[in-house]
C-alpha cells in the first residue's frame, strides 16, 4: 500500500467538511469545495504544460490568495513548486528562474518571467457552486466530470518527489536551494496541525514574505487540519496598527510573527492599552533569539498564547515549538520540544553531551530535506550519515547552533558556532556581504554585523584601501549618502533588501579583542561617539540645547520630541528617536539612515501619537516623502486621515 500523500490530507477534508471556509481573500471566502475544483482546473493546465513528478512550478503572483493556490495546484499536477519573492532585485530573481529549470511558471506580478501565464477561471473567481469563473479552455485543460467540473490529472507523485524548492542565503556567494520531499511536506504539515492544536475553526493570517519557508508552515497545517488560510489583498508588509485590524475583521485566530515584528507589535498593544484582538488564541514567534523580559510581559498582559518556534529551511521549517508559561528565574526562552518525527540531540565531536552541556544542535529524522539543489558539495557537508541512529541510511543536519538541552527536556539556544547572524529572521552569512563590499577597489577590509540597538539593520564599517582617506585611530566617520549610495549599489543587484547594509562607517583599522576575533562592541562605541559628538557640535553652534524627553518605550534620544513642538520639529524628533540617530537633520532620508520596514512601522506609531493628521498614515508615505521636511509638509495639509482600513485593502 502506498505511503499517503499530503493531498490525502486535503481531501479527507475536502470531503468531510466541503462547504467549511479554507482561503479568506480581501475579496471573498472560498470554502474547501471551491479551492478544491478550481485547483483541480489549474492542475489539469499545468500537467498539460509539462509539470509533473520529479518537475517544478515557479509561482509569481502579485497577491498571496493566487500563491496559495498555485501551491496547491502544482502539488496537484504531481509537480513541486517555487515561489519568486518579488522584493528580490532583478538579477537575483533571474538567477534564481534559471536554477530552478521550472516545466511552467504561473504568475502576473511585474516579478513574473515573461513565460508565465495565469490559467483559465484565475482572474474572473469563483462561482457559487466552486467551478472555475469559466471554462476550463486552452492548452491542457483537461477533463470534465457530469457536473461540467475539472477532473484532477491523475498523475500520483511519490513520497520522495519533490514538493517545493526554497531558497535560503548562504556562504558561497548565490542562496542555496533546498529541495523538500512530498512525504516531508505531509508529516511536517500534521505535526504542527497536532503540536498547535488547529482544527477546522481556525484562521491562519498569512504574514510572511512569499518565497520565505514560513509560508510553508502559514498554508499547509491549516489546510491538512480544515482551518482556514487568510491571505493580504498584496505582498506589502503590514505595519502594526494594519496587522491588528485585520487580524479582528478576519476572525484570525493563529498568526506567525518574526521576532522584531511581533515586539513592534506588543510595543504598539502596550501604548494604547490595547489586548490582542478576541478571536486570536495564539501568535508564534521566532527567527531570532528572543529576550524574556518582553515574553513574560506579553504572557502577563495578553490573552493570546506565544508559542515559541525554532526550525531551518533544510529541515522542513520548524523542529520545536515552546508553549508553556516561562518560569521567572529563566534565563533564556526555550526553543521547546521536537515535533513528532523530528529528532532532537545536542553534540560534541560527534558524540551526544550529557543533558544540560552545550554543544552543537544537530536535526534527524524523515522531515530532512533531500539536500541543495544542484550542490552535491554542500549536501554532503551539512547532511551527514548519522552513526547514532539504528535506521539505515539515517542523516543528520549539522545546524551550526549552540545549543543545550534544560532539566525539562526543552531545547535552549546558546548562540551559533559560526559568524551567521540573523536579520529580520532571515539566517545571514556576513562574509557574503564583506566580500561584495570589498570588490569595491576603495575597500581594503570590511565587517558587517545587525546594529547593537535594535537588530533589525546592517552597520557596514569598512578599512580605505587608499591611508590617506583613513580617519584617525579610533574614530568611525559615517559615510554620506551618496558615498553609501555608491558603495552599496552593485550589492542592491544583487541581494535582497534586509541584506543590504544601510549604516556604513570608515574606519582605519578593525579593532581586535582578546581572542584574536574582530571587536565589533568597540566598532559599535566608535559610532556611538561620533554621533554624540556630531550633535554636540551642532547644538554649540547653535546655541541650543539637546535635551528633550520623549514619551512612550523607546529610548531618549537628543533631539527626540515633547509636548507642544511645531510639526517639522516633532517629525525630525521621531526620525531621530526611532533611527537612533541624534545627528539626523531635517533633510536626511530615512532610508538612508538605516530605516526599513519594522523601524518606518514604529515611525508610525510613533507619528500617530503625536500628530492627529498622522492618524491614517501608512509606510507607502514614507516612501514618498523619506525625509523630515517632507513628510512634515504631507502631514500638514493631510486630513485627519490619509487612508483607512478599507482603503489599505481589508475586507469589510
Amino acid at each position: 500500500m502506498d505511503a499517503p500523500d499530503v493531498l490525502d490530507l486535503w481531501d479527507l477534508r475536502v470531503r468531510h467538511q466541503p462547504d467549511a471556509p479554507a482561503l479568506v481573500t480581501p475579496d471573498r471566502v472560498l470554502t474547501h469545495r471551491s479551492v478544491d475544483r478550481l485547483t483541480d482546473a489549474w492542475a489539469a493546465s499545468l500537467a498539460g504544460r509539462g509539470a509533473g513528478p520529479g518537475r517544478l512550478v515557479g509561482l509569481a503572483f502579485a497577491d498571496p490568495g493566487r500563491t496559495v493556490l498555485g501551491m496547491l495546484a502544482a502539488l496537484k499536477a504531481g509537480a513541486g513548486f517555487t515561489v519568486l519573492d518579488d522584493r528580490l532585485p532583478a538579477a537575483a530573481r533571474d538567477s534564481l528562474v534559471r536554477r530552478t529549470a521550472a516545466a511552467v511558471w504561473l504568475g502576473d506580478g511585474a516579478h513574473a518571467p515573461a513565460a508565465a501565464y495565469v490559467p483559465d477561471g484565475a482572474a474572473g473567481g469563483v462561482a457559487d457552486d466552486g467551478t472555475a469563473g469559466g471554462p476550463a479552455t486552452g492548452e491542457g485543460a483537461g477533463a470534465a466530470d457530469a457536473g461540467g467540473h475539472p477532473v484532477r490529472p491523475p498523475a500520483r507523485a511519490a513520497g520522495h518527489d519533490v514538493a517545493y524548492v526554497l531558497f535560503t542565503s548562504g556562504s558561497t556567494g548565490q542562496p542555496k536551494g533546498t529541495l523538500i520531499e512530498r512525504d516531508s511536506l505531509r508529516r511536517f504539515a500534521a505535526a504542527v496541525a497536532e503540536r498547535l492544536e488547529l482544527a477546522a475553526g481556525d484562521r491562519w493570517l498569512q504574514v510572511a514574505s512569499l518565497g520565505f519557508d514560513v509560508l510553508i508552515e502559514e498554508v499547509f497545517p491549516a489546510l491538512v487540519a480544515g482551518a482556514a488560510v487568510v491571505c493580504r489583498a498584496d505582498t506589502r508588509a503590514l505595519d502594526a496598527e494594519e496587522l491588528h485590524t485585520m487580524m479582528a475583521r478576519t476572525g484570525t485566530t493563529v498568526v506567525e510573527l518574526s521576532t522584531q515584528y511581533w515586539l513592534e507589535y506588543a510595543r504598539w498593544l502596550d501604548a494604547r492599552g490595547l489586548t490582542t484582538p478576541a478571536g486570536l488564541r495564539l501568535v508564534v514567534v521566532g527567527g531570532e533569539r528572543m529576550d524574556p523580559r518582553p515574553y513574560r510581559e506579553w504572557q502577563a498582559r495578553q490573552p493570546a498564547r506565544l508559542a515559541h518556534v525554532y526550525g531551518l529551511t533544510e529541515c522542513t521549517v520548524s523542529s520545536t515549538f515552546y508553549t508553556g508559561l516561562l518560569p521567572a528565574d529563566a534565563a533564556e526562552v526555550p526553543l521547546g520540544t521536537p515535533l513528532r518525527d523530528v529528532e532532537i540531540s545536542v553534540r560534541r565531536d560527534g558524540r551526544p553531551v550529557p543533558q544540560g552541556e552545550s554543544g552543537e544542535i544537530h536535526i534527524g529524522g524523515p522531515l530532512l530535506a533531500r539536500g541543495f539543489l544542484d550542490d552535491d558539495d554542500a549536501t554532503a557537508r551539512r547532511f551527514v550519515p548519522d552513526p547514532l541512529s539504528a535506521v539505515p541510511g539515517a542523516r543528520v543536519y549539522t545546524t551550526g547552533d549552540l545549543g543545550r538541552i534544560d532539566a525539562d527536556g526543552n531545547l535552549v539556544f546558546l548562540g551559533r558556532l559560526d559568524d551567521q547572524v540573523k536579520i529580520r529572521g532571515h539566517r545571514l552569512e556576513p562574509a557574503r556581504v564583506e566580500r561584495a563590499l570589498c570588490e569595491d577597489p576603495s575597500v581594503e577590509q570590511a565587517v558587517v554585523f545587525p546594529d547593537p540597538a535594535t537588530g533589525t539593520v546592517l552597520w557596514a564599517f569598512t578599512v580605505p584601501a587608499d591611508p590617506e582617506r583613513a580617519p584617525l585611530p579610533g574614530e568611525a566617520v559615517r559615510l554620506t549618502a551618496a558615498q553609501r549610495d555608491a558603495l552599496v549599489a552593485p550589492l542592491e543587484e544583487q541581494l535582497p533588501d534586509w541584506a543590504v547594509p544601510r549604516v556604513l562607517y570608515r574606519v582605519s583599522v578593525l579593532p581586535k579583542n582578546p581572542h584574536g576575533k574582530i571587536d565589533k562592541r568597540r566598532l559599535s562605541d566608535w559610532a556611538t561617539a561620533t554621533a554624540t559628538a556630531t550633535v554636540t557640535n551642532a547644538a554649540a553652534a547653535t546655541g541650543t540645547g539637546t535635551a528633550a524627553t520623549g514619551t512612550g518605550t523607546g529610548p531618549t534620544v537628543p533631539g527626540a520630541p515633547g509636548p507642544g513642538g511645531d510639526p517639522l520639529s516633532t517629525v525630525l524628533g521621531l526620525f531621530r528617536e526611532v533611527l537612533g540617530a541624534p545627528e539626523l537633520g531635517p533633510d536626511d532620508d530615512f532610508f538612508e539612515h538605516g530605516g526599513q520596514s519594522l523601524l518606518a512601522m514604529r515611525l508610525l506609531a510613533r507619528l500617530r501619537e503625536f500628530l492627529p493628521s498622522a492618524a491614517g498614515l501608512r509606510a507607502s508615505a514614507l516612501l514618498r516623502c523619506p525625509t523630515p521636511r517632507l513628510l512634515a509638509g504631507a502631514l500638514a495639509t493631510a486630513g485627519p486621515r490619509e487612508a483607512g482600513p478599507q482603503e489599505a485593502g481589508l475586507p469589510r
